[in-house]
This record gives structure tokens, C-alpha cells and sequence, in this order.
């Protein structure tokens, strides 16, 4: 019924417990999950999480916050790309939320690691995950500038775990991106954000856990984990004014689209 469409299941904290984690997933209703990679070097885990459940997908990228990690180039995300059950690149985009003293104009290294992430996702034909903070302005701008634009032969892809503004939401649905919310929207600090999941059209809306990270009330502040992910849908149908099932069929329905059916 419910598909978390960003998760994090090769981390420490799920290492002893995924069996009780897919047990707790099957009772939720969650039935299927992708998850995601952060570094080149933990994409053997991520993708063999993939591979042996037949209800796990993975993707394959960098993020923008991991430095000393290897650096991917257009032709490795391309390989790894094609494997089995790899869905999208990502995760990638831009993070200035943490500068460590640095300045934004020196921090090119990561934008063009974002553009090699979109010259390998419109290589492969597959979506981009994509992960912006304090960076909006210039995400935008390098999607614009490497030719994402809606049309046809775009990779497309999802602004995942939205936290931006409502003028950001609208660029985004303009490119043609969708728009993924976490736990977070149930946060009584997230008004604004709930305010853009009103906004967002439910065929272009995805929900996530990006657990262990953002677990929904009422487990904020513990291990977060994708049998919660319906926490997210019953906060998006109180916005949409639907029914929670409305909510799961057609976020479920949105990966499909994006995710998995084949580029015309």
C-alpha cells in the first residue's frame, strides 16, 4: 500500500535489526522501500540490500556533504548505474548548509560533482535524487544549465526531503521534478512546508522516512525506520483533505512513473 521512497538501510543502526524492520514494514503496509547511496564505497551494501529483497531497489551516487570519499565520475555512475535493480542516481545535489569556513564560490568541487551526477542520470535515462540545502538558488540553476528542463529527454527525478520554499516547489514542478516529503512535515515547526505539500499536486508528491534520520511524530527523536513512513501519508491526506488510501495509491503510483517505467 505505502512505498518509502528514500531510506538509508546499509546504515550501523539497521545492521542487527532489518529483519524486525521488514516484519514492522509488512505490518504498516509499507511494501516497498529504496535505498539510497551516499558514497561510491558503501554502493556494494546498498546494492546487495537491493538484490536480495525483491521489494528493496537502490540507487547510486555521492552526496554533496561526503568529502574524503572517492569522487564519482560521469563513466563510473554510469556503470554502476546500469546493475540490476538500480533505479536512479543520487543521492546528489548541493548542501552550503555546512561550510566549515569556506566560501560558497569555493565550493565547486561540489557542484561539479552535481553535474557529473546529471550527465550520468540523462546517460542512463533514469531519474536524479536530489538533496539541496542552503544551495536552492544554484541547484536550480546547474539543473537549468545541464539541460533539465521538463522535456522529453530529461532525466527528471525528486527534490527529496523538501524543506525549501514555496517558489523553489513551483521551479521544480516547472523542470518537471517531484516533490518528496519526509517526517518533517508532521514537525509543528514545519508549517510552511506543510503549506507547500497543500501546494503540490498529489500526482507530482512522493513520501519518505530518509531513515534513520526525521522520524515522524509521535517517534520524533528516535531511530527512524520505513514502517513509518505512513505517518507522512496520513499528515498529507490531513493537507489534501482525502483519504489516507487516496494518499498511498497515488504516491505509490508516482514511483512507479518515475522509478519504474522505462524512458519513451
Amino acid at each position: 500500500m505505502f512505498t518509502d521512497s528514500h531510506c538509508h538501510l546499509n546504515f550501523p543502526e539497521f545492521t542487527s535489526s532489518l529483519g524486525e524492520i521488514r516484519a514492522a514494514m509488512a505490518l504498516a503496509q509499507v511494501e516497498r522501500a529504496l535505498c539510497i547511496c551516499t558514497t561510491l564505497e558503501e554502493f556494494p551494501a546498498v546494492h546487495k540490500l537491493a538484490l536480495d529483497y525483491d521489494n528493496f531497489w537502490a540507487t547510486v551516487g555521492v552526496h554533496p556533504d561526503n568529502e574524503d570519499v572517492r569522487e564519482p565520475t560521469v563513466a563510473e555512475l554510469v556503470s554502476l548505474g546500469t546493475l540490476s535493480k538500480v533505479l536512479a542516481v543520487g543521492e546528489t545535489g548541493l548542501d552550503y548548509y555546512r561550510l566549515n569556513g569556506r566560501s560558497i564560490q569555493e565550493m565547486e568541487w561540489q557542484r561539479e560533482r552535481f553535474r557529473n551526477h546529471i550527465r550520468a542520470a540523462r546517460s542512463l535515462q533514469k531519474p536524479l535524487v536530489i538533496h539541496t540545502r542552503s544551495a536552492s538558488q544554484d541547484t536550480l540553476d546547474i539543473l537549468r544549465d545541464e539541460g533539465e528542463d521538463g522535456s522529453a529527454d530529461c532525466a527528471g527525478g525528486v527534490f527529496h526531503c523538501f524543506t525549501e520554499s514555496m517558489e523553489v516547489a513551483r521551479a521544480a514542478l516547472d523542470l518537471g521534478f517531484y516533490i518528496s516529503f519526509s517526517g518533517i512535515l508532521t514537525f509543528k515547526s514545519a508549517q510552511d512546508i506543510r503549506a507547500v505539500a497543500a501546494y503540490v499536486p498529489l500526482d507530482r508528491v512522493l513520501i519518505e522516512t530518509d531513515s534513520p534520520y526525521l522520524a515522524p511524530v509521535p517517534y520524533r527523536g528516535k531511530t527512524n525506520n520505513p514502517s513509518y513512513v505512513p505517518y507522512v501519508a496520513h499528515q498529507l491526506a490531513e493537507l489534501k483533505q482525502c483519504a489516507v488510501a487516496e494518499v498511498a495509491l497515488a504516491t505509490t503510483m508516482n514511483f512507479n512513473r518515475l522509478f519504474l517505467s522505462p524512458k519513451k
